[in-house]
């Protein structure tokens, strides 16, 4: 998965994908077309603001180079800019990057997907800001604090005023990954200054200090107010750049509980895993038959986890299973799962199974019909009737030949289909085919007693703690609790599935099939993001041989991979959230690895 504080990392191996890119000819659009759409545009990237300029020259060549001014990066070439009718396509070599979309509201807007890792929505808007010649009082950078208890949200505001005089501004919500809130009703007069922001109904009103450099006042939303205050900021808040810990000779097994002891004391002392964070981390480690659990923090070793999205590998090795057993094939449409009439047949090539499980349906990331509320359950009340009135008015028509996009909506809607097949609801399809076979009792959708008392208590990004997340129609994407143990016994299946046992009681169909069909679910089946490919869910890189996916929802944040010429596999379970920095997940399990095969190691020391 792509982190935005990786954006503009860049390797040697990046300077012969630039060579190559010059050397393709230059893209032509008509010379109207190409002028039209030059100029200046502005958007954001997580926490990152990005600027990209578009030129034409007379012949209608466009070049374009890109900007990010938080990371003091500017003027990165782009190659291979594309402009057909109002599709608008470019790379850029340097950072492994690439975004497509389309020309909109009369050339205001360039709407579209970046995609360095992983597919990220990203717009931009023309910059046709004119600054006034003298800013106003209150233009610059402003951060703050919003206290709720023990909940501290940094907020940073930006504000302009224009050369006609009006003012602007945005706001932040740093530590919930919310960036680029417009303002509305922006008013200034004398010291007084008042703004709303639309997108979270909240309202800012206060007034500027004598000095310049304090702004006093309130945030109300909710029919709450809280005091909120902000002081005058040379820069913009920036993500911290990735630090990496020297390499060390490759680490078995048996000193690698040591190794990361060492590793891991910064966040412990101070960062990601200080004892007031009340976060919590389990790794388990496999390697060459070999198993390791180490627990962290207010993490134990049988502590059960929300997964996440890599609920999506299970959900391809159920595909998969019905797939060996004969039940379903992988080219069917998936409107012949649905209930008669839900969405009649069409003349064009539909969606298959095949197009959900490897993110290549064209379906977007969630339905727009999905009320997320507040956010704290955002899954729990879509039910099967609201996913089929959404695909009533979409269709399942496939456009062309869609590109990866990353979709819940798709790997949900995939579950729900082979649900539909085999006449039970998910979970319980999901231990019939999967979790029954391979005997992981802790891998779950509704927990029992006692597993409802090793759930570690979740926590946004901020150390808030939240409610669990629910899901129903759409579980296949992201429902399943587990533990390390049980997710090092899903992996060691995944290194050798054929030294999976089936016991004298197990000999039904999906016990005699999921060696096979976890075989299946390896094979590479199309494009991903960068240089990955996709199989059934899992992502595979050839380069390092790695399968691997990640998993985040309200509260907790999980990685896994498995890589079967190294005998390796590793899950890193934690029960907080990813923040603005990424998820601290994913860093534990790339540090793993690294500190396996003996390269620098993404350093666990800044995460906070």
């Amino acid at each position: 998965m792509a982190k935005t504080r990786e954006f503009f990392a860049t390797s040697a191996a990046c300077i012969g994908l630039s060579l190559l890119a010059a050397a393709s000819p230059p893209a032509r659009a008509a010379p109207g077309e190409a002028a039209a759409v030059a100029g200046t545009y502005i958007g954001t990237l997580g926490p990152l603001h990005v600027r990209l300029n578009l030129t034409a020259a007379a012949d209608g060549i466009l070049g374009a180079t890109l900007d990010s001014p938080d990371q003091g990066a500017v003027g990165i070439p782009c190659t291979d800019v594309h402009l057909d009718a109002d599709a608008l396509s470019f790379r850029v070599p340097k950072v492994h990057g690439s975004w497509k979309g389309k020309v909109a509201g009369s050339g205001g807007r360039l709407e579209g997907t970046w995609d360095q890792g992983s597919p990220q929505k990203l717009d931009f808007v023309r910059d046709d800001f004119e600054a006034a010649a003298t800013p106003s009082r209150v233009d610059g950078i402003w951060l703050g604090t919003l206290s709720a208890g023990a909940q501290r949200l940094r907020i940073q505001l930006t504000v302009k005023s224009e050369r006609a005089g009006a003012e602007f501004c945005s706001l932040d919500s740093i530590d919930q990954g919310a960036f680029g809130l417009d303002c509305a009703n922006v008013a200034v007069s004398a010291r007084h200054f008042a703004f709303d922001v639309p997108a979270v109904r909240g309202q800012w009103t206060g007034d500027l200090s004598e000095d310049g450099l304090g702004l006093t006042g309130t945030w109300t939303q909710n029919a709450g107010a809280l005091p909120l205050n902000f002081s005058k900021q040379p820069k913009p808040w920036s993500p911290p750049a990735a630090m990496y810990d020297p390499a060390l000779a490759p680490v078995d097994l048996t000193h690698l509980k040591a190794v990361l002891d060492a590793d891991i004391a910064p966040a412990l002392k101070s960062g990601a895993l200080f004892r007031s964070t009340a976060a919590g981390v389990t790794i388990g480690i496999l390697h060459a038959g070999e198993r390791r659990v180490f627990s962290y923090a207010s993490g134990k070793p049988d502590s059960l986890y929300e997964i996440g999205s890599i609920t999506k590998t299970f959900t391809g090795l159920i595909l998969a299973q019905l797939i060996e057993q004969g039940v379903v094939t992988a080219d069917e449409p998936v409107r012949e799962f649905l209930p008669p009439d839900v969405v009649p047949k069409s003349g064009s090539p539909e969606i298959s199974l095949l197009d959900l499980v490897t993110q290549h349906s064209g379906l977007p990331r969630l339905p727009d019909n999905l009320d997320q509320g507040d956010g704290s359950n955002p899954y729990a009340d879509y039910h099967a009737a609201d996913l089929y009135r959404y695909l009533a008015a979409r269709g399942l028509a496939k456009t062309g030949s869609p590109e990866f996009l990353y979709s819940n909506l798709g790997v949900g809607l995939l579950g729900q289909a082979l649900a539909n097949r085999a006449r039970v609801p998910y979970a319980e399809l999901l231990a019939r085919e999967v979790t029954g076979p391979l005997a992981m009792h802790d891998t779950v959708i509704e927990l029992s007693a006692n597993q409802r008392a090793r759930l570690i208590a979740g926590h946004a990004a901020s150390h808030r703690g939240v409610s669990p997340w629910d899901f129903d129609a759409l579980a296949g994407a992201g429902a399943i609790r587990s533990t390390a143990a049980d997710m090092l016994v899903y992996l060691a299946a995944q290194l050798h599935p054929e030294q999976i046992g089936i016991s004298a009681a197990a000999h039904d169909a999906p016990a005699r099939t999921v060696a096979a069909a976890i075989a299946r679910s390896h094979v590479p089946q199309a494009d991903a993001q960068g240089q990955d490919r996709i199989a059934f869910a899992w992502f595979f890189n050839a380069e390092s041989g790695n399968y691997r996916h990640n998993g985040a929802t309200g509260g907790y944040s999980a990685y896994a991979l498995f890589n079967p010429a190294a005998d390796f596999a590793a899950v890193v379970l934690m029960n907080t959230a990813p923040g603005p920095t990424g998820s601290i997940a994913d860093r534990l399990g790339e540090h793993l690895w690294e500190r396996f095969t003996g390269k620098p190691a993404i350093s666990l020391a800044e995460a906070e």
